[in-house]
């Protein structure tokens, strides 16, 4: 092989019928870039050893495929740039480019002639009501195999790879063009090394796009999986549109997503076999797209099982959390309260979660002062909250490995401030005392008061006139003191 620098150089290998199982492609890629960096060949058996935290990964397309080619192309370019200074993060991995001539729903078993811990395919999407649209999605089919693979068998995903690869298509989706998941669907279903494919769609217009190519070749290329939590997908339409937009704004991967139609398909072995291939680590049901005994139906059936069902709002708050520290907080809340949902502000961080706990009367009287100051107030600490139906704050927080005694601190001050700002207090110690005053109708009617309007005057804290008398606001209150003690109150005056 000639020397090369900054040059792209093709090697056709011909099919044989008794040719190694390492040759079935037909059409294997030498590429080699700039720095005279070399992409290895799947059939040379003399290959340098993996470098240090990277993983093996083919970048297949077909022959056949406008948009597949077009991708490549682009990928390419992009690696053959004169004059670039910063690699990609894929560069960090060792990369195999990959050619077949057969279309991509064709290449059942391909992993088995490619020593590669992931294949991505580069390929074009087709639709009966086509628009311009980049996607991703794994393969594989809940039901009949139409479009390649075996009926009732899907591929190994790769959710963080996924997730990857459509926050970067999100970035660099070109104008006119939407960015989406799609569920589970076509083939090849008969791949067990993790896979996913990328695509172009939906007519040649778009297949051909350089603007397209591009974007979808930027976006694999910059792919740089984090601490996803891996999830299955249930209900919604082809292009998934609830799991996209969680996606793109938490840690939420989806690996295996099944559409509404084929939700009846799924019992209790297709759910554990969907949650083995895509590598979930919790359920996603989307209930809207869900006809109500469908829902009642997939509920119950996920419930009975050892795996965690997590709504929307509890996904967009997974932004910044991994799955241990996430897990761990829910399981507290659930042996705080079953019933409660729990409340993550920004500033929480991965870490051990452990409780605090306040006086209940104390939580409560802050929050009948003033309910709003009280959240607000909550949101700008690193502590998680918790709510029920009857107890819009539990006196019970919980935080992840900050320095508890300060965090008590900020807690009972913000309370003791919002109190002390709408009543009378004093602190003896560590007693709260709060003074409350009321409005008595008995008092006011004692002096001559009738009920109606005066009655509304004096709540208000206005003088009224009965019989030429003045009669105050005060002479128609009573008093009730309720005494909160807050071990370490005095400590914070």
């Amino acid at each position: 092989m000639a020397k090369a620098s900054g040059h792209f150089i093709s090697l056709s290998i011909p099919s044989f019928s008794k040719a190694d199982r390492i040759f079935s492609s037909s059409i294997v890629t030498i590429v080699c870039v700039q720095g005279n960096r070399v992409y290895h060949v799947c059939n040379d058996p003399f290959r340098e050893p993996r470098r240090t935290g990277s993983v093996k990964i083919a970048l297949v397309h077909s022959r056949q495929d406008p948009g597949g080619k077009n991708i490549r192309h682009q990928i390419d370019c992009l690696l053959s740039a004169p004059g670039r200074e910063r690699s990609f993060p894929l560069e960090r991995h060792d990369i195999l480019f990959h050619e077949v001539e057969e279309r991509l729903i064709r290449q059942d078993h391909l992993d088995r002639s490619l020593d590669t811990d992931l294949i991505i395919f580069l390929s074009r999407h087709s639709s009966i009501n086509p628009f311009p649209v980049l996607t991703v999605h794994v393969t594989g089919n809940i039901g009949p195999a139409d479009l390649g693979g075996r009926p009732g068998s899907v591929a190994v995903a790769a959710p963080e790879w996924m997730h990857a690869v459509l926050g970067r298509l999100s970035h660099h989706v070109p104008a006119g063009y939407q960015v989406s998941y799609e569920v589970t669907h076509h083939g090849p279903s008969e791949i067990e090394t993790p896979s996913f494919f990328v695509e172009i769609g939906s007519t040649d217009s778009e297949w051909q796009d350089s603007r397209a190519g591009e974007a979808v070749a930027r976006s694999v290329l910059e792919a740089n999986p984090i601490g996803t939590i891996n999830l299955l997908g249930v209900g919604g339409t082809h292009y998934a549109r609830r799991e996209t937009q969680i996606a793109l704004e938490s840690r939420a991967a989806f690996g295996h997503i099944v559409h509404s139609r084929d939700t009846p398909r799924v019992d209790i072995s297709m759910l554990r076999y969907l949650i083995q291939m895509g590598k979930a680590q919790a359920v996603y049901l989307d209930r809207k797209a869900l006809p109500t005994e469908e829902l009642t139906r997939l509920t119950t059936l996920i419930d009975g099982m050892e795996i965690t069902r997590l709504s929307e709002s509890e996904l967009l708050q997974l932004k910044h959390l991994c799955w241990e520290t996430w897990h761990a907080i829910y399981e507290i809340a659930r042996n705080i309260d079953p019933k409660a949902k729990v409340h993550i502000p920004s500033l929480i961080r991965d870490g051990s979660p452990l409780t605090i706990d306040l006086p209940p009367e104390l939580v409560r009287e802050a929050f009948m002062a003033d309910a709003s100051v009280l959240k607000n107030g909550l949101e700008q600490l690193p502590v998680i909250f918790l709510s029920t139906r009857s107890t819009p704050i539990l006196p019970v927080f919980i935080i992840t490995g900050e320095n508890s005694p300060v965090i008590l601190n900020a807690l009972i001050s913000l309370c003791v401030t919002i109190i002390s700002r709408g009543e009378n207090t004093a602190i003896e110690g560590d007693q709260l005392i709060i003074r409350k005053s009321k409005f008595d109708p008995d008092r006011a009617r004692k002096l001559g008061v009738p009920e109606g309007p005066l009655f509304g005057e004096l709540m208000k804290g206005r003088v009224v006139t009965i019989d030429g008398h003045e009669i105050t606001p005060d002479m128609v209150r009573i008093n009730k003191d309720i005494t909160i003690q807050i071990p370490g109150l005095e400590k914070l005056t």
